[in-house]
């Protein structure tokens, strides 16, 4: 009985290691340099790592149809500002932060503050990405909408 006990305490201790919502802190150590699959709620999907400069490179199939792309975000894209992970993309008029939660050992859901429904789902896979780019092998760069349009 009393084994049984220790091991229902050590469980209940551990759920919060493998469920909830995570600090800067912990985000980094889950992300940095490990390769995720990810899906969003609109249906674009893709597979990501995050680099310890905060640049992110990739791949990307927007809204599940079409070409997968290989996708690169410079050094310093996503940073921490105090508790929170944020996003710095040139050309964007607003710096968004984002709600991180465990769901597991192995996956997360990422959320925009304030936009909870516009999240994506990211489970962690082992090994090497076979990264996609475009037909003439050039990375695709990703820009906001709004700076696209004033090109």
């Amino acid at each position: 009985m009393l084994r049984g006990i220790a091991l229902t305490v050590a469980l209940l201790a551990a759920a919060p290691v493998f469920a909830g919502e995570m600090s800067a802190d912990e985000a980094r150590r889950f992300v940095i340099g490990k390769l995720f699959n990810y899906s969003c709620f609109e249906g674009t999907r893709g597979q990501g790592r995050v680099l310890p400069d905060g640049s992110v490179v990739g791949s990307i199939q927007f809204q599940g149809a079409g070409q997968v792309r290989y996708a690169m975000l410079p050094a310093g894209t996503l940073q921490v500002k105090g508790e929170a992970v944020c996003a710095q993309v040139r050309g964007m008029p607003i710096q968004p932060c984002f709600n991180l939660v465990r769901i597991d050992e192995n996956s997360f859901r990422g959320s925009i503050s304030g936009l909870g429904f516009a999240s994506c789902e990211f489970t962690r896979r082992n090994g090497r990405a076979k990264m996609a780019h475009s037909a003439d092998n050039s990375p695709l760069r990703l820009r906001s909408s709004i700076s696209a349009n004033n090109n």
